[in-house]
């Protein structure tokens, strides 16, 4: 019995593709879906962008599509955190007086990615920061910060802690932490016994810390870009799931 090749790997919620690149550097197909892409489906090498919001009849009919051919080796959605993420508390009243199902609306899209994760047949994961998906979906599986991978990239170099919920045999990779970074933390908790905000540590330590984490999410100013700034795929932790999940496109029944 022929076993096809697993070499397609689906974004849900993701405009920057920043997640899916490692993906298609190593030779799979990507299918992008988020509103934010031009509207419809659109076909560019490996690369297929769907204009759409998950539900869909083009986005639906674009992942039943890959799912059926049973060649889905890999699934993240990125589900919106504007109306869910415990930062985001004082504005929860106004919200709910305006319309109150606007977090159930919220859990639906995040529900559709663990659907199709599930149904896809792979290891599958979709990511929020601390929210209140946690009372919805229970405790996320695993957690991390950008910095933990700055060995990979270390533009990424910030706190943000970020909650995933995972199936499929999702395997959570292991930090990769750019040494210099853990040292300047390890000079915070040393002095301090915690790891406070980076300013505030150089006031407790009076270091220097060039290579201490930042906290610019949290100072991201008001405007037409915040939402999209403060949800961006960190690069070092795109790779890291990469190379955690990848099975140079063999089948995952072969490799059972």
């Amino acid at each position: 019995m022929h076993t096809p090749l697993r070499n397609i790997a689906i974004f849900l919620c993701d405009i920057t593709g920043v997640m899916a690149k490692p993906w298609i550097e190593a030779g799979y197909e990507a299918i992008l879906v988020d509103p934010q892409h031009p509207e419809g489906v659109h076909a560019d090498g490996a690369i297929t962008r769907v204009g759409r919001i998950i539900d869909h009849p083009d986005t639906w009919k674009t992942i039943r599509k890959a799912i059926q051919s049973g060649r889905v080796a890999f699934v993240m959605g990125f589900p919106p955190c504007t109306d869910v993420a415990v930062s985001g508390t004082p504005h929860f009243k106004r919200k709910a007086e305006k319309d109150p199902h606007f977090q159930a609306k919220a859990a639906l899209v995040a529900e559709q990615c663990r659907v199709i994760g599930a149904m896809s047949g792979a290891p599958w994961a979709f990511e929020n920061p601390v929210s209140v998906f946690s009372s919805i979906f229970g405790k996320p599986q695993s957690t991390f910060h950008p910095f933990e991978f700055t060995a990979l990239c270390m533009d990424d170099n910030y706190t943000k802690k970020t909650c995933l919920w995972s199936g499929g045999g999702f395997a959570m990779p292991v930090p990769h932490l750019d040494p210099r970074t853990a040292e300047d933390i390890a000079a915070v908790k040393a002095l301090t016994g915690k790891m406070p905000p980076k300013k505030k540590a150089q006031e407790l330590t009076g270091l220097e810390l060039e290579f201490y984490p930042d906290d610019r999410i949290h100072k991201c100013p008001p405007g037409p870009e915040r939402a999209n700034f403060r949800s961006a795929t960190p690069e070092g932790f795109a790779r890291a799931v990469f190379m955690a999940n990848h099975r140079t496109m063999r089948s995952q029944d072969l490799a059972a």
